[in-house]
């Protein structure tokens, strides 16, 4: 039996606004777009990671494949070669600031590549979030959710792994 380590298991990256920038107009007859309410902010956005997503230690039986999957929530399920999942695991969660109301969109990847110390790579996929269906910035001006993934783990793997994957954030 193996153990296999992945302390913190993924940083998170994050992609800056794009805000709307103002156009010139390229003839007499045209005319810039102007910047509605709705469109514009003077509160630009932006994004903490409060927790890494962190699988923690991993327990493998034999050079099987296996899987062990992280909820939002923080439940845990294993499968195949993998026994179990340790016990400091936890969901990663990130905090939107930004213009209070504002409707978001907030863009998490499919698949995050995670790479060992000491060589090697596992992925997460999967990837899930407790955000509603239509997220928008709360009255104190934040959002924050927490996700998690299934991460798929093969052959005779061992140590700690690492990776960073992008959340874009824009405002609606």
């Amino acid at each position: 039996m193996r153990i296999l380590s992945l302390l913190p298991a993924v940083a998170l990256g994050f992609a800056a606004l794009a805000l709307p920038q103002p156009v010139a107009a390229q003839c007499r007859l045209c005319v810039a777009p102007t910047a509605t309410p709705e469109t514009d902010s003077t509160i630009p956005v932006k994004l903490e990671v409060e927790t890494n997503l962190d699988f923690d230690r991993l327990v493998l039986a034999g050079g099987g494949a296996g899987s062990a999957t992280l909820g939002p929530d923080g439940s845990r399920q294993t499968s195949g070669a993998v026994m179990s999942i340790g016990g400091r695991a936890m969901a990663g969660t990130v905090t939107v600031r930004g213009e209070p109301g504002r409707a978001v969109r907030i863009g998490l990847p499919q698949s995050i590549s995670l790479f060992g110390t000491s060589g090697g790579e596992v992925r997460i996929d999967s990837i899930r979030s407790d955000l509603p269906t239509l997220p928008r910035i709360g009255a104190n001006g934040m959002l924050s959710f927490r996700f998690g993934g299934e991460l798929h783990v093969a052959g005779t793997v061992d140590g700690d792994f690492r990776g960073d994957f992008q959340v874009d954030v824009d405002y609606l």
